[in-house]
């Protein structure tokens, strides 16, 4: 055999949809054959859906899961197949199934279980123990799961040592700004620093907080670029790779030579034949595509749209209401909203108060008008003036101050809410990162919903968003983003009243919650003292708010919810 013909089939499951995972697992096999691909891989867990978290601890959803695993082998007949599902021997194994000429070739368990940031696998897993080469034919495959593959001494790095030509690695890398580009020169330098293959399949799809951004690739011994997939869509890519030219540059590589000291450590080590499949030696000619990699902006407004689209479909809305404010925040929402639903299943409601200006009022329809939604004006003076009178005997002698202001806020949380109860619609909130990080949001107000589109975006990467949506269409009016920031929750009111500007707020913010600096080290960055001692007592008393906020894209290195979590009760301060 002098070439091998791989195919990566870069699907987006659903946890818990056996049925509908199987069906686009056993689709793609016969679009595999179909190409006269000699192997194809799948995504890490394919058949149950990642990450399914406690539902792990279901013996029956363990059990559905290897049971349609069955349903699959059968349609690999005449073909070799990588399939990620949940393998349970005394114990519960993140794995990868080795499906061959209709029967099961074997099966590798994880070895390396992630367990940082948003990733909780020894919560649920075993690390595996048993390392195997598949020989294809004549062909040496290491198969690896997701983490084993971030590390250089890690599972295929051994493969390769024991003559893996090919190293297959089944994976569900969730989106992060930056992660895209880090992970393929990883991939690159993994394939060089083994002169081996690496066909690298990556889950695509939102799934709650999280976004799988897809961009599956397979790369040479020599780091060159054979394919790439789309980001943020489902995908399927072939390439034919050179077998000889594996050896010749192997033979050229003293490194292979030097004694290693591998820093794993394997109980058994084994090779499982794999038979030929009886594939046709002549193949028809395919395109081998490499999707060009996405600018930052597109890549983030790709990762909110796929988010929102999946996290409404996969859960059964249809249909979304948003509070337009004439901001720059529910403008936003409403654009992604549109883009991902169509903007036919998209409702904005305009909620003017005694305080709602003119131009928000005429900038909410125009962005309307501009998206193509439905538009409907609900004003709240009537709510707002009978909540004052009721509270009125209450309050008396009191200044008026935020308590009052949040009075509109949360009669436009219920409108929404009733809405949402009356029509199925599903309420997006409009909070972004910088207000949701210091509590400038209204509990059972403006943080009333299901879904924050934005809530891991910083308010400064807000308006570029919105500038870029402009780029593709008119979408966000001129004034909209012209004009400063404002609740407009009392008289000439602005964001400004009550927090630093945002690109100072956003970089203290992000040298705290992201980076973990210290107040010294953040004052060191040159800001103000009392302006970052101000803003670090926010953030850590606002922890109760977000905790009450609903899930939303994780977008940034470190998001709130699954990402960073710090007790709502404690005495610690940065002094």
């Amino acid at each position: 055999m002098d070439s091998l013909r791989i195919a990566l089939a870069q699907l987006n499951t659903t946890v818990g949809d056996f049925e509908g995972n199987t069906a686009l697992i056993t689709e793609a096999l016969a679009h595999a054959k179909d190409v006269a691909a000699d192997i194809v891989v799948f995504p890490e867990l394919t058949v149950c859906g990642y990450p399914a978290e406690d539902l792990l601890f279901k013996s029956n959803f363990i059990a559905a899961n290897r049971r349609y695993l069955e349903k699959i082998i059968p349609h690999t007949a005449g073909i070799t197949a990588v399939v990620g599902f949940v393998d349970a021997d005394g114990d519960v194994f993140n794995a990868a199934a080795v499906l061959h000429n209709g029967e099961l070739g074997g099966i590798y368990r994880k070895f390396l279980l992630p367990n940082y940031g948003v990733f909780d696998e020894e919560r649920y897993f075993r690390r595996g123990n048993t390392e195997s080469i598949f020989k294809l034919g004549n062909v040496p495959l290491g198969v690896s799961v997701c983490e084993d593959i971030w590390y250089p001494a890690g599972p295929p790095e051994h493969q390769a040592a024991n003559g893996a030509q090919i190293l297959l690695n089944i994976s569900a890398s969730p989106y992060q700004l930056g992660k895209i580009q880090h992970r393929e020169q990883m991939l690159t330098t993994r394939a060089t620093d083994n002169v081996a293959v690496v066909a690298y399949c990556n889950l695509v799809g939102g799934q709650d907080e999280l976004v799988f951004d897809g961009s599956s690739v397979i790369i040479d011994e020599r780091g060159n670029l054979l394919a790439r997939a789309k980001s943020f869509e489902p995908d399927f890519i072939i390439a034919d790779v050179d077998l000889p030219d594996i050896l010749r540059q192997r033979l050229r590589d003293p490194r292979r030579r030097k004694d290693t000291s591998y820093h794993i450590s394997y109980k058994k080590f084994n090779t499982i034949h794999l038979p030929g499949t009886g594939a046709s030696a002549e193949k028809p000619p395919v395109a081998e595509t490499i999707a060009p990699p996405k600018e930052r902006l597109d890549e983030i407004y790709s990762a909110l749209v796929l988010g929102t689209r999946d996290y409404l479909h996969k859960n059964g809305f249809g249909q979304v209401v948003i509070g337009l404010s004439g901001g720059i925040d529910s403008a936003l929402v409403a654009a992604v909203a549109a883009d991902a639903l169509g903007a036919e299943n998209v409702v904005g409601v305009s909620m003017p108060s005694r305080y709602s200006s003119d131009h928000s009022k005429s900038d909410a329809q125009q962005l309307a008008e501009n998206l193509g939604i439905r538009y409907e004006t609900i004003p709240i003076e009537p709510i707002f003036n009978s909540y004052l009178d009721t509270l009125a005997p209450h309050f008396a002698g009191t200044t008026p101050n935020e308590a009052e202001e949040n009075l509109q806020s949360r009669a436009r949380g219920n409108i929404l809410m009733a809405l949402s109860n009356k029509f199925g619609w599903l309420v997006l909130t409009t909070g972004n990162k910088s207000e949701m990080s210091v509590g400038y949001a209204t509990l059972y107000g403006d943080m009333a919903g299901g879904f924050a589109v934005i809530k891991d975006v910083p308010k400064t990467m807000v308006y570029d968003l919105c500038r870029y949506r402009n780029t593709l269409g008119a979408a966000i009016p001129q004034n909209i983003l012209d004009k400063p920031p404002s609740a407009e929750l009392r008289p000439d009111q602005f964001d400004t009243d009550s927090l630093p500007p945002y690109d100072v707020l956003d970089d203290i913010l992000a040298a705290y919650v992201e980076d973990d600096l210290s107040i010294a080290e953040i004052v060191a960055r040159g800001h103000a003292p009392k302006t970052v001692r101000r803003v670090v007592t926010l953030v850590d008393r606002s922890e109760y708010k977000r905790r009450q906020a609903p899930p939303g894209v994780k977008i940034t290195v470190r998001a709130f919810g699954k990402d960073r979590r710090l007790p709502i009760t404690n005495k610690f301060t940065d002094k």
